[in-house]
């Protein structure tokens, strides 16, 4: 059992701080690093991006609408070509970054509501994949199982790679219940451990009916942005290997 454990980094912005990047990078295989649309800055980008390098952790690009007054977690309706160019602004900037400090870019992770929009919506899935493609086919995208990016990554020959989340809850159809619901966020240590050695060792999850979901995943993530952050990812981590899961970045 390999898998990857990811975590969403870099979302300070000018005076404000978010999260403890540098704790979570002693922690996660992967970091999806804020491109500045929905949160990020220049400054932010690049520190997290050479502590990144530092560490031997993967970076991926988060990209995302651009909204920064809702933290990205606003569904818009962004015309294809906007949107794609958006996203392609986005990762170039990052990617840029990365290497410049000595890494690069080795994936693609849309956040928030672009992230839950493009897994049920085609036409914006084709947008950030057809960005993807324009700026490297090589990269692949960071998605849920079942989501209509695979259709559309698949068509442009574009790689998907599926992930779970130990800190969100599930609907019955296997979606990530939205935010503005109760509980759809979890912060019980033990619980979400707990969640994480299932979806790795079992790929299935229980749902917020109560019945059994499955989510065969190659990267599992926790939120950087919630409280206690740190410690839910090191005992996500301290499970995963205690179960016996090999701890290595897809990418």
């Amino acid at each position: 059992m390999v898998i990857d454990l990811n975590a969403d980094l870099g979302e300070g912005f000018g005076i404000w701080t978010l999260g403890d990047d540098l704790a979570l990078l002693d922690v996660v295989t992967s970091a999806n690093v804020a491109c500045g649309f929905h949160a990020g800055d220049p400054v932010t980008i690049r520190r997290t991006c050479a502590a990144a390098v530092d560490r031997g952790v993967s970076i991926g690009a988060q990209v995302s609408y651009r909204d920064l007054a809702h933290f990205g977690r606003r569904e818009m309706d962004v015309e294809p070509e906007e949107l794609c160019a958006e996203v392609l602004y986005q990762l170039a900037a990052v990617d840029g970054v990365a290497r410049a400090m000595g890494g690069r870019v080795s994936y693609v992770k849309p956040h928030g509501a672009l992230y839950n929009r493009i897994c049920r919506d085609a036409e914006q899935a084709a947008a950030v994949v057809d960005a993807v493609a324009d700026y490297d086919p090589s990269l692949p995208i960071l998605t849920l199982p079942g989501s209509a990016v695979h259709a559309a990554a698949a068509a442009e020959g574009i790689s998907t790679v599926t992930e779970a989340f130990a800190d969100r809850a599930y609907t019955p159809a296997g979606a990530l219940v939205p935010r503005r619901e109760p509980g759809a966020v979890l912060h019980d240590v033990e619980a979400v451990s707990a969640r994480a050695v299932r979806m790795a060792v079992d790929g299935a999850v229980t749902a917020v009916d109560g019945g059994t979901v499955e989510v065969r995943a190659r990267s599992i993530c926790v939120h950087g942005d919630t409280p206690d952050a740190v410690r839910l990812a090191r005992a996500v981590r301290d499970g995963l290997l205690e179960a016996g899961v090999v701890l290595q970045a897809f990418a």
